[in-house]
């Protein structure tokens, strides 16, 4: 979908949103109704999947920001393609942070010494950098 090497689509954009979420993909229907109620911001959820699929590629602001306000991100997510990066690494680390073996090191981390969890996390960090170069 993207147009240009690095430069992403409102569709990708979208569609990353949808899949962060770790869970059920939340259904179009629910994401209108949901900005509708909560946000008061007409929009349906044909429009919302013409979005995603690239079908409409120039939403309104008012579209952009109900959207950017329903999943949690800044509506600059959308447009700056280096803030999405940004917001896609911690929306990455949240899945991660979901994963029940994440979870078990986090628990076992809070009840080792102030000393000790600085060593796990400088290991961690020395993985990270490892693997994503």
């Amino acid at each position: 979908m993207a147009g240009t090497e690095g430069v992403f689509s409102i569709a990708e954009k979208l569609d990353r949103l949808f899949r962060a979420t770790g869970q059920a993909e939340p259904s179009y229907m629910a994401v209108a109704e949901a900005i509708r109620g909560g946000q008061g911001v007409a929009i349906s959820h044909t429009y919302i999947w013409q979005l995603r699929t690239g079908r409409r590629d120039n939403p309104t602001v008012q579209h952009l920001t109900a959207l950017a306000g329903y999943f949690g991100v800044p509506v600059a997510y959308f447009l700056d393609d280096d803030l999405a990066r940004s917001v896609d690494s911690q929306l990455e680390l949240l899945r991660s942070l979901r994963d029940a073996r994440v979870a078990e090191i986090a628990l076992r981390a809070a009840d080792v010494s102030p000393r000790g969890r600085e060593a796990i996390s400088e290991a961690i960090r020395r993985i990270w950098e490892a693997e994503h170069g």
